[in-house]
């Protein structure tokens, strides 16, 4: 069965579990890979891999996806194999295994958009079964000069991988060692308890089995536990970590008895071995569980709250117009006022609340983008590195859904675009491997900072200026005004990764247009392109600075307003041939002024003309301050953002649309995608850029 209508009622959960364990399977196969490229060990993480598909076999089992289920089958048993020889996975595994979790990824996707699951390819499953004797083939030959000390380490008690990763750790000469901590009232009145412990230990070592002893321990205690690790750290640190005596510390080595016959092989695990009731059993041992003290809530259900939420702000509104109302009337209402500022206060701790149930950290959304990447790295043939910087950075979940695509669409440029091939860099003075750097940041103003920076050859802009038949951009801003275009491509033919000329017209309508934001770029021929992305961290609920133009009122976020200003209308100078527009002074320098009325084509241009309003909005457009003259400003509200999803009714500039709790739609404004689209290039971007070639 493919379709699980029966058990529809758990799909969700199974697909959002299965998820969560295919995000972590591919981490771990990219840290197995790095590992195997090294030529070094990743037996944990060849055995957390075992034990994610291991579990996906299991939840598809129980909703009859059977494609799944047999997918996963064969990787989990190539994987039983490696994690009992050691976490030993041959270089040629690896891409069997990944093509395994697209496939299952592409059904859950299937199974998430309501249709049935694909059978899986033949091909692929022969190849994943094929896995299993290259995985024994893969297991080490040669006995090792020193072993475990079989008694001292529990040596029944360790899985297979667990003693390899021991053993392999003493081969490399590193220090395995038995730390033995015993608990007592006295130490955790002090804070020492085996969590704590554990806790401590590892930030000397890797802590490798943590095993609990009952019966007789030192000090009179009847209960110890043992740490087993590989550390660098002396005893004295280790002891002192876990409160000194009656703790011990005794290493784990042992010389290795003298085999009769050296050449002979060490013992490999056959598929005999495969599915022993102790090993089963290891699976069911406690282990912390994955989401521990998470609980995990359908994005539905957060939407709704919001959209509540966002009901009890516009009735908030109405309710401070209607006050006002009663005050102006002369009626007594110090006492509403009082409710309605601690209703206000509510309001916004509720806001607050409900905001940080819908963050999600940068970290989880980017977590795809290596594995991208090292598909990337195979079909262009070039040594890529990428660097995530993103710290406990978070955004609401809506902004980073919209927001993905773009960052995909600019790491898939800069590897198949920017960066040169190996002998390419090598002959530029460059290594042999390309960075791709992402960092991000969040900015007191409430938005999120991204930039994408590569050490590629940089644009070129002739080129970009012949293939859009346009003339060589002079500024940074006007090239990425030409690489927007929709459907410019410099590449003669598609490839499978780019070359359609639709992913920076997609990347800006998404940052710009959907989310309100900012794109920039830098880049230097020869030394690599910089895109800056700005955008906010939620849109639903904002903080708006309400004012009025023309005889209308809009709104426009307050995150995206440096300084409001009064404009003087005798100190404006008004450069000839600057087609009306206007300059002010600003603490010393010059700064643009635009008249919003004129922008909005509320008046006729003749009547418009060196006019301009009293009061004015600074914003940063393309980088440089540029003031909006407005008639007058109104106040500053909490407002629900609507956008204009209709596409016959969005217009470049405009966010979306609000009720002020008047029962009014009022536009809310984007003023520097206003401007850009409005006034052009002349304005406030002569200055900008930064490129040259």
């Amino acid at each position: 069965m493919t379709a699980p209508g029966e058990f529809a009622e758990f799909l969700p959960a199974y697909l959002a579990e299965v998820d969560e364990l295919l995000a972590s399977a591919q981490r771990d196969l990219l840290a197995v890979e790095e590992a195997v490229r090294r030529g070094a060990l990743q037996p944990r993480a060849v055995r957390e891999l075992f034990r994610a598909l291991h579990t996906i076999k299991g939840l598809s089992a129980m909703v009859d996806v059977e494609p799944i289920v047999s997918l996963a089958h064969w990787m989990e048993a190539s994987l039983r194999v490696a994690d009992q020889a050691g976490g030993r996975l041959p270089e040629s595994s690896v891409e069997p295994l990944v093509e395994g979790l697209r496939a299952i990824e592409q059904r859950v996707r299937q199974l998430g958009a309501g249709k049935p699951a694909s059978p899986a390819p033949a091909n692929l499953l022969e190849r994943l079964e094929a896995l299993g004797p290259q995985v024994v083939d893969a297991a080490p030959r040669k006995a090792r000069a020193v072993v475990l000390d079989a008694e001292a380490a529990f040596a029944s008690r360790l899985a297979p991988s667990e003693r390899e990763q021991l053993e392999g750790g003493l081969a490399d000469g590193q220090r395995a060692v038995r730390l033995d901590f015993v608990p007592s009232a006295e130490r955790a009145a002090k804070g020492l308890n085996i969590n704590t412990v554990r806790e401590g230990v590892a930030r000397h070592g890797d802590i490798v089995k943590v095993l609990p002893l009952s019966g007789a321990a030192a000090g009179g205690a009847s209960l110890a536990f043992a740490l087993l690790l590989l550390t660098s750290a002396e005893d004295a640190v280790l002891l002192d970590v876990v409160g000194g005596a009656p703790a011990t510390v005794r290493s784990l080595a042992a010389a290795a008895p003298v085999a009769p016959d050296a050449a002979s092989p060490a013992p490999v695990p056959t598929d005999s071995a495969l599915g022993t009731p102790v090993f089963e059993e290891e699976l069911e041992e406690p282990e912390v569980r994955r989401g521990g003290g998470l609980l995990r809530v359908e994005v539905s259900r957060l939407d709704e709250a919001m959209e509540w939420l966002a009901a009890l702000v516009v009735n908030r509104s109405r309710l401070t117009r209607a006050v006002a109302a009663l005050t102006a009337a002369g009626a007594p209402t110090r006492e509403l006022a009082t409710i309605l500022q601690e209703n206000g206060r509510q309001l916004r701790d509720l806001r607050s609340a409900i905001l940080r149930l819908r963050m999600v950290r940068m970290g989880d959304v980017l977590e795809r983008l290596p594995l991208l990447v090292r598909g990337l790295r195979r079909t262009t043939g070039k040594a890529v590195r990428l660097e995530l910087e993103v710290g406990d950075a978070e955004l609401d979940k809506a902004v980073a859904d919209r927001l993905m695509p773009a960052l995909v669409h600019l790491v898939r440029n800069a590897v198949d675009h920017a960066l040169e091939l190996p002998e390419e860099r090598v002959s530029a003075g460059k290594p042999p491997e390309g960075l791709v750097r992402l960092g991000c940041h969040a900015r007191s103003s409430g938005q999120l900072e991204i930039t994408l920076r590569d050490d590629g050859r940089g644009v070129d802009a002739k080129a970009v200026a012949k293939a859009a038949n346009a003339p060589v951009p002079e500024s940074a801003d006007g090239l990425l005004d030409l690489l927007c275009r929709p459907g410019l491509s410099t590449r003669q033919e598609a490839t499978r990764t780019s070359g359609r000329g639709m992913g920076m017209d997609i990347v800006r309508r998404i940052v710009v247009e959907q989310l309100g934001g900012e794109l920039r770029m830098e880049t230097r021929k020869g030394v690599g392109t910089t895109f800056t992305l700005r955008v906010p961290l939620t849109v639903t609920l904002v903080d708006a600075i309400v004012f009025e133009c023309a005889g209308l009122k809009y709104a426009v976020a307050v995150g995206t307003v440096e300084e409001l200003i009064d404009v003087d209308a005798l100190k404006v100078v008004r450069p000839a041939g600057a087609d009306g527009l206007g300059l002010v002074e600003r603490r010393g320098a010059a700064v643009p002024l635009v008249s919003l009325e004129r922008l909005l084509e509320r008046t006729a241009p003749a009547q418009a003309a060196g006019a301009c309003g009293t009061k004015a909005l600074i914003v940063r457009q393309r980088g440089e301050p540029v003031a909006f003259a407005v008639d007058r400003l109104l106040g500053q509200q909490e407002i629900v953002l609507r956008p204009l999803e209709d596409p016959l009714v969005r217009v470049p500039g405009v966010a979306g649309a609000t009720d002020l709790g008047d029962g009014q739609p009022t536009l809310v404004l984007d003023l520097g995608a206003l401007g850009a689209a409005r006034v052009g290039r002349g304005v406030g971007a002569a200055q900008s850029g930064g490129w040259a070639s």
